[in-house]
């Protein structure tokens, strides 16, 4: 290899490395947009959960109705991306943005329980990718380069955690290999998306999670185990909704009468268990968590069950964030039986249970670290190792490539 080439391929580096800082302000600064007025619409539901939950199957009708009127492809939401980053389909169409963050907001509006990372990585991807598809031309793969760029930038925007989501990007796609042609970009956007999201008001969350443990043989064997634990409540809960999407359509297989029926069924059980508590994304249970309040030994199995029925039922939202609550309250429920502090396990359990949902390795156990404290980074690693390795290739995402041995 002559020093000429050398020079290129350092040169596009550099110029996809340039390229993600104005990638990750734009959707850094779409984030906000989207994170405030979610946080705007979850404080009117909470005010007004009983006659909002009332309206919450009408609603759902016409998100479904919207979507197959005008939504095109991009009711495919997170398989769409998952599709073009594995070259099945070659383009996300910008209409995604607008639609997936207003029937976000009307899920969130009248208390459906769902989550919001979904809503930041495809309009991060969809962003993106356009941007991408334009040099082509210039840069070999570059579609596919700032499809995972947006994704990362996305999440970082929405979540603060940029280290994180830059992992996340680079191995979602395709279990068992990284996605490092778009290490650089990925890097460089997470990072200003990050920045820009603090910059223009959007709080991230984060505890100081002090535990200062002996790793000793006893301790590995307690991580061990809540890491099996956490593993198999991930792999449950992707495999439930997998399941869950498959039962309603069979039953059910007008899309109208399904979202209208599942609806009314939500609306009821939302209101009769504890009037409201499961709605939304479920920060108030990781609140409770983190904070010393009432966490009841079953609010991380109602969590589950609802945002499954939720997401089955066709409104629009995410995962992640119900997945960091079911864990976190898993956590508080399993410190008094292994013994460990109930900071620590609920802490663990947000991060492992979204890693085993999602099958990913890296990027939970570098949320944990970002959002508790990087001097728990090895019981994250622990944890996670053993959930990811329990969780038997089962994901949310129905479109994610398995390629490890």
């Amino acid at each position: 290899m002559n020093v000429k080439t050398i020079g290129r391929e350092y040169g596009v580096l550099l110029l996809l490395g340039v390229l993600g800082i104005p990638i990750g302000a734009a959707i850094g600064a779409v984030d906000v947009l989207f994170g405030r007025v979610l946080l705007a619409v979850s404080a009117v539901r909470a005010a007004h959960v009983m006659p909002l939950l009332l309206f919450l199957a009408p609603i759902g009708v016409a998100i479904v109705w919207a979507y197959a009127k005008y939504g095109g492809i991009s009711g495919k939401g997170m398989s769409l991306v998952f599709e073009v980053g594995h070259g099945k389909e070659s383009n996300i169409p910008l209409r995604l943005v607008p639609f997936v963050m207003v029937s976000t907001w009307l899920t969130h509006l009248f208390g459906g329980s769902a989550g919001r990372e979904g809503v930041a990585v495809q309009l991060g991807a969809a962003l993106s990718h356009s941007f991408g598809k334009r040099l082509e031309a210039y840069i070999p793969d570059a579609a596919r380069i700032f499809l995972i760029t947006g994704m990362a930038a996305g999440f970082s925007g929405l979540f603060q955690t940029p280290i994180a989501a830059t992992l996340f990007a680079i191995e979602v796609l395709s279990v068992g290999s990284l996605a490092l042609s778009a290490l650089i970009p990925a890097v460089t956007a997470s990072f200003t998306a990050c920045w820009v999201s603090s910059a223009l008001g959007l709080e991230k969350f984060s505890v100081d999670v002090s535990a200062k443990l002996s790793m000793d043989l006893p301790l590995l064997g307690k991580l061990a185990v809540l890491g099996v634990l956490f593993g198999l409540t991930g792999g449950v809960f992707a495999w439930g909704l997998r399941q869950a999407k498959t039962l309603a359509a069979r039953a059910l297989p007008q899309p109208l009468v399904r979202i209208a029926v599942m609806g009314v069924c939500l609306s009821a059980l939302l209101l009769l268990l504890h009037a409201g508590r499961y709605c939304g994304l479920g920060t108030n249970l990781i609140s409770a968590c983190f904070s010393g309040e009432t966490v009841y030994s079953y609010d991380w199995l109602l969590k589950l069950a609802l945002t499954i029925g939720t997401l089955a039922a066709g409104y629009q939202g995410g995962e992640v964030t119900p997945l960091f609550s079911i864990g976190a309250t898993l956590g508080v429920l399993l410190s008094g039986i292994v013994g460990l502090p109930v900071q620590l396990t609920a802490a663990l359990g947000y991060a492992a249970v979204f890693g085993s949902a999602t099958n990913t390795m890296l990027a939970p156990v570098l949320i944990g670290a970002e959002v508790f404290g990087m001097s728990n980074l090895p019981y994250f690693f622990i944890v996670c190792a053993v959930s990811f390795a329990c969780n038997r290739n089962a994901s949310i995402y129905t479109k994610q490539y398995v390629t490890q041995f």
